[in-house]
């Protein structure tokens, strides 16, 4: 019989010093940082024993959640199929597999743009599985379309692997090899291996420890890939041979400044392959024309702080044009374009700089562009033909006369639209998904010539569910400075009464200007179905208003996330939604940070705190060049290392440094030992200074997963039930019969 732990594990001290700008920190948890250590991993071990005890009693709950997010869950499903070239290329889901299986078959005819509709539950063909102990077994497979090949199986691939994730997946233009990338330590470094679909074997070529970033360039012979530096930075671009030992391959770009990342591309038209290079306020592009892959990249412009652009293919009446969105003397970014064989040469603005809307990107192919952006913090989608180009303007400054633009229209006071796959140049639709709070993920094809819209496919809510006993809508906090914060909501609108406080789950992000826009969720139902409300706090550092939303939340602005974060809090109490001993709070990452700061700023408003792979020992990790993605970050919350003002001000709102004694509210912290991102260190570190003042808090660390957490669908619903069962109970939410 297993004894519970009876307290919390206390970490040793063991003091480190550390000097910068004259202030001397003595860190008594760094010795934590050494992953490989006996006592660290036995440490953790700790943590989980006491966590899993003193979460014990919310097993029943746990279990309930997983089989209602099962339950509404089409086990058995495929996605929609995506034309490119002569196949058809879709995935499959089969019930009690964690993974994809990833599957192509022919298009009937050049014509053929409609995508088949199939029956994710009809019996049809098999395929090689496993079972439980990794041994190859027969899989039903839902009714297949004629002529289906297996290319890849998640599965068989992740047989014997406690973490496994898919990165780059491309197959040669000629539809005779898959590139495949894989990570089975959930430290984002990949093996790429190549398979030849006529055999279905895999090729002699491996390449071990690479980037996420691998393709092949049209002619097939060659594929690109990048590699990353020992801070796990992606800097280097390699070509490598089919057929050749990948110790031959030729490096082609190597980025030395180590605030830029580096990727590559290749443009819908297959004209260009493109390389990119971008920190987090400056980027630069360099194409080869795939004509001659061995060939010299050029520079399209070259880098100057402070500007950011991406670069798309067009042919405008015959030439070829580069359509470039950049943000040079336009904040919220403008469309112009340029000769591809002149890119500094004259430039026509297409779609000109608007204060109010956020210009995030277009898509480019034959016939027309796609636009989109963000507008009162909604997406948006549009679509201009490319029937002929466009006329010069007669206008003092040369400026050429924007494409005409027609917007998608939706009729929902909130929702989140995008593009999907549409890989194909010449292709007359145009894929896009479409979702909102209470619509489950829809996928949608657009006629561009008629304007007609397919809808194919949309989300299966197994078990009956009618958007119309729920609710969403926005509110909006007022900061102390006076700038309004958008709130999101979604409740069941027979459990919750606005102005009768309600037990409220407020999630928050707020950096890299990385929006959180409404989506549908199965596993949020069971938490609406207990009468929560959820609600979204789109604070600054967030892009949903803008990129100067995301200016004035980072950097030396970086504490109004924070404030914004907690006027929102203030403003749903206020209000009557929620009540401090019914609120909890949650964020992921550099929302980790976001739930730290709010701790230690506001710990009086909430009922709870759940902070993922939370970033709360910035201070440390970012005056250290050495460790993963430091350099990079500076651009984001400045440069401690040099800068004695920015020192002053990261330590002001560090979650670690700025533990006090008070009462804080009931805290989950979870974290995972590969993370290469956020190092669980800072959580482990986090979590034993709050138990030094007594804090109720836990600390749960995934030892076989990377910064996503587990892999494998059903492991990740034990994931979320966890979470959410933790939810309920530091809201007081009782669970249903």
């Amino acid at each position: 019989m297993t004894t519970a732990p009876l307290g919390p594990p206390l970490a040793a001290k063991k003091p480190v010093e550390r000097l910068h700008h004259d202030d001397l920190v003595i860190d008594d948890y760094e010795w934590l940082r050494d992953k490989e250590s006996p006592e660290v991993l036995a440490h953790l071990e700790a943590e989980n024993a006491y966590t899993d005890a003193r979460t014990a009693g919310l097993a029943p709950l746990r279990e309930q959640l997983f089989d209602e997010i099962k339950a509404r869950t089409r086990e058995t499903d495929l996605s929609v199929p995506v034309r490119e070239g002569r196949w058809w290329y879709y995935t499959r889901t089969v019930e009690g597999q964690e993974y994809g299986i990833h599957c192509r078959a022919p298009i009937s005819g050049p014509d053929d743009w409609a995508p088949p509709i199939l029956d994710p539950e009809a019996d049809g063909a098999g395929t090689a599985g496993v079972d439980d102990d990794g041994t190859p077994v027969s899989v039903a497979l839902p009714a297949g379309l004629p002529g289906e090949e297996v290319l890849l199986d998640d599965n068989a691939e992740a047989a014997g692997h406690e973490f496994y994730a898919l990165g780059s997946f491309d197959v040669s233009a000629d539809a005779t090899r898959l590139l495949y990338a894989v990570d089975t330590e959930g430290d984002e470094r990949y093996t790429i291996r190549v398979r030849d679909l006529t055999t279905g074997q895999n090729l002699a070529d491996e390449i071990t420890d690479t980037g996420e970033d691998a393709l092949f360039e049209p002619s097939g012979r060659f594929l690109f890939y990048t590699t990353v530096d020992e801070a796990w930075r992606p800097d280097t671009v390699w070509r490598h041979e089919i057929g050749t030992d990948a110790a031959n391959d030729a490096q082609v770009f190597h980025e030395p400044d180590d605030r830029f990342w580096v990727g590559i591309g290749l443009t819908r038209s297959r004209k260009y392959l493109l390389i990119e290079a971008g920190s987090s306020v400056t980027t630069e592009t360099r194409l080869l024309d795939t004509s001659d892959p061995t060939g010299d990249f050029a520079v399209v412009w070259a880098r100057r702080d402070g500007v950011e652009y991406d670069v798309e293919h067009a042919v405008l009446a015959g030439e070829d044009r580069l359509l470039i969105v950049h943000n040079d003397q336009a904040v919220n970014f403008e469309l112009v374009d340029v000769a591809a064989g002149d890119p500094h040469g004259p430039q026509r603005v297409l779609l000109p700089h608007d204060e109010s809307v956020r210009l995030e990107g277009v898509d480019a192919f034959r016939d027309f562009v796609i636009a989109e952006y963000r507008r009162d913090g909604l997406t948006q989608v549009a679509i201009a033909s490319l029937g002929a180009a466009p006329e010069a303007s007669a206008s003092a400054a040369g400026a050429a006369g924007p494409l005409t633009f027609t917007e998608l229209a939706f009729d929902e006071p909130l929702y989140t639209a995008g593009t999907g796959a549409n890989p194909e140049w010449e292709q007359p639709t145009i894929r896009f998904g479409y979702t909102s709070f209470v619509t489950p993920s829809a996928v949608y094809d657009l006629v561009v010539g008629t304007g007609e819209r397919r809808l194919l496919k949309q989300q299966t809510v197994l078990g009956g569910y009618d958007p119309a006993g729920y609710e969403q809508r926005r509110e909006w906090a007022t900061a102390a400075d006076g700038t309004r914060v958008p709130i999101s909501l979604v409740y069941r609108s027979d459990l919750v009464t606005p102005g009768e406080p309600a037990p409220t789950l407020l999630y928050g992000y707020g950096s890299y200007e990385i929006s959180i826009d409404p989506t549908f969720s199965v596993s949020r139902l069971s938490l609406l179905d207990r009468g929560l409300v959820y609600a979204i706090a789109h604070v600054r550092g967030g892009g949903e208003l803008g990129r100067l939303w995301y200016e004035h939340g980072k950097e030396l602005e970086k504490r109004n996330s924070f404030t914004d974060f907690i006027d929102c809090a203030r403003h749903l109490i206020d209000a009557g939604f929620s009540s401090p001993d019914r609120l909890v709070a949650e964020g992921r990452s550099a929302g980790g940070l976001l739930m730290g700061a709010v701790a230690n700023f506001a710990p009086e408003l909430f009922s709870g705190i759940l902070a993922g792979v939370p970033f709360v020992d910035p201070l440390t990790s970012i005056l250290d060049p050495s460790l993963p993605l430091t350099v990079i970050e500076w651009d984001e919350w400045g440069d401690p290392l040099h800068d004695a003002a920015v020192y002053a001000y990261v330590k002001s709102y560090s979650p670690v440094e700025n533990v006090r004694d008070t009462h804080y509210p009931r805290i989950l912290a979870v974290t995972s030992l590969n993370d290469t991102r956020v190092l669980y260190v800072e959580p482990a570190k986090w979590v034993a200074h709050l138990r030094e003042v007594g804090a109720d808090v836990l600390l749960k660390t995934e030892m076989s997963a990377g910064h996503g957490g587990v892999s494998g669908r059903y492991a990740r619903w034990r994931e979320i039930a966890f979470d959410n069962a933790w939810i309920l109970d530091a809201a007081g939410v009782h669970p249903l019969p």
